[in-house]
């Protein structure tokens, strides 16, 4: 069931956990509840960040982290993961985004707080114009000469700036960005499809895309304008019933009841099909979440039912 990610020398399984809510809407022991689950599963990478949850009141950003590192203590299950982080989005010491001292500080932060000595894979969070991509290539390799970093990748980035930066590290002899992770669902398809996820497959490039549910739309939960009070994020949904969302739910009810999968399910087996993608990322807050998504890593649509989603979704 596991795939190489890119050219990499990363195998994962076809859903990565996405940590964003551990420490902020998932508490302690809803989160190592969900990890364990999650690992019985099949799972194999967790994706976390520096900045998560820096947005809620009274956080300043690493919550995260510290708590997958209180799990991967208490569960002794370091080896049976893989550990995805990010840097870029939190200011600190040495600095803010790419700039080399700051991501030399800000991983030194996260190994601490993930009490491991490696990270599997580190994400350059956001580019960063102001830092000339070569100075930030030489800053990721010193982490990887020194076995602090395995694998590379880069988030949010534009095409021309994930190939230039890959050409960069080619030319000077350093490791390139191995992985993207771009904002990628059935509802918002414009940041990748295209010249981006060309370049990923032409360059065997892997992608682990976030909001693969769209921020739960794709569950089906937001269905009306009474739908959307039943979450904080209802008020982000309004746009998609009036766009091409409410055809999209149209189209997956249609592949739920010819597969007895659920929305979520068939909406990140779609993902998982698509030219590049090696895994989709979602986010659980409760063991019943994690258990419902765990399907759609070996859920398979027919080509029919997967251009019928597409067509859906254009």
């Amino acid at each position: 069931m596991k795939q190489r990610l890119g050219s990499s020398d990363l195998e994962i399984a076809p859903l990565v956990l996405g940590g964003n809510v551990f420490g902020w809407t998932a508490d302690r022991q809803a989160s190592f509840a969900v990890l364990d689950a999650f690992v019985a599963g099949g799972g194999t990478m967790i994706d976390t960040a520096d900045v998560y949850s820096a947005w809620a009141p009274g956080h300043q950003g690493g919550e995260s982290e510290a708590v997958i590192g209180e799990w991967l203590k208490a569960s002794g299950k370091r080896d049976q993961v893989l550990i995805a982080t990010k840097v870029g989005m939190l200011p600190g010491e040495g600095g803010e985004k790419l700039a080399p001292a700051r991501i030399a500080a800000a991983c030194e932060a996260s190994l601490k707080r993930l009490g491991t000595d490696r990270i599997d894979l580190y994400f350059a969070h956001q580019d960063d114009e102001a830092t000339p991509q070569e100075a930030a290539l030489e800053a990721f390799a010193r982490l990887v000469d020194a076995g602090k970093v395995r694998v590379l990748g880069a988030s949010n980035f534009h095409a021309a700036r994930l190939k230039s930066a890959n050409e960069k590290a080619r030319a000077a002899g350093l490791p390139r960005y191995d992985a993207l992770q771009p904002e990628y669902n059935l509802v918002s398809r414009h940041k990748f499809e295209g010249e981006l996820q060309d370049y990923c497959v032409e360059q065997n490039v892997g992608v682990t895309p976030y909001y693969g549910l769209a921020s739960g739309f794709l569950t089906g939960k937001y269905r009306s304008r009474e739908d959307l009070s039943k979450s904080v994020r209802g008020g982000r949904m309004s746009e998609l019933l009036d766009g091409k969302g409410g055809k999209v739910l149209h189209a997956l009810d249609a592949v739920a009841g010819e597969t007895g999968a659920t929305l979520a399910q068939i909406s990140l087996a779609w993902l998982i099909a698509q030219d590049g993608v090696t895994a989709p990322i979602a986010s659980a807050t409760s063991v019943a979440q994690i258990e419902e998504l765990l399907p759609a890593m070996t859920l398979e649509l027919s080509r029919e039912q997967l251009d019928r989603l597409t067509m859906a979704g254009t």
